[in-house]
């Protein structure tokens, strides 16, 4: 009996568990096609292969890293500089 209540609870947890991964996907999902066709809708157009598109994709990625990075160097500096 013990362990049967052990696996039944188990298979709950695991159903909650997907439900609440499913939901945050689809949220997840949603605000990156929202936030990547508002911040460039040339780059979607204009890649007429996916070799392409990649390289842009990456390329986009690679700059917003780069600009997070100087960002987050410039909120150092002034946070040192701050009395």
């Amino acid at each position: 009996m013990r362990a049967v209540f052990g696996v039944v609870s188990l298979l709950v947890v695991l159903a909650i568990v997907g439900v609440l991964a499913s939901r945050q996907m689809k949220s997840v999902s949603s605000a990156g096609q929202l936030s990547s066709s508002a911040s460039t809708p040339a780059v979607a157009g204009s890649a007429t292969t996916p070799r392409e598109a990649s390289r842009q994709l990456q390329e986009k990625v690679r700059d917003d890293v780069a600009k997070a990075l100087e960002q987050g160097a410039r909120r150092d500096e002034n946070a040192a500089s701050a009395p």
